[in-house]
């Protein structure tokens, strides 16, 4: 892990496209900004615990055979 000191108003770049940004520091807590591509995914760690977590009870899930899932849409599927 690398470990940095910075101050407000400072941030570090993580390759060509993002760039964190210390924007304040107030009663123990930091504001960071992020700045990344709408392409990458940036999450709080529980929330990509969650995200996880979900994704894995999805995998499990038994899969609905295709003239189920066309009779709960009303639709047909080509």
């Amino acid at each position: 892990m690398l470990v940095l000191t910075r101050r407000r108003g400072e941030g570090v770049v993580i390759g060509p496209d993002i760039r964190i940004v210390v924007l304040g520091i107030k009663n123990g807590q930091v504001r960071l900004g992020i700045e990344a591509p709408r392409t990458i995914e940036v999450h709080r760690d529980e929330v990509c615990v969650r995200i996880q977590d979900e994704n894995q009870l999805a995998a499990r899930s038994p899969v609905v055979p295709l003239d189920v899932f066309q009779r709960l849409l009303g639709t047909k599927i080509a």
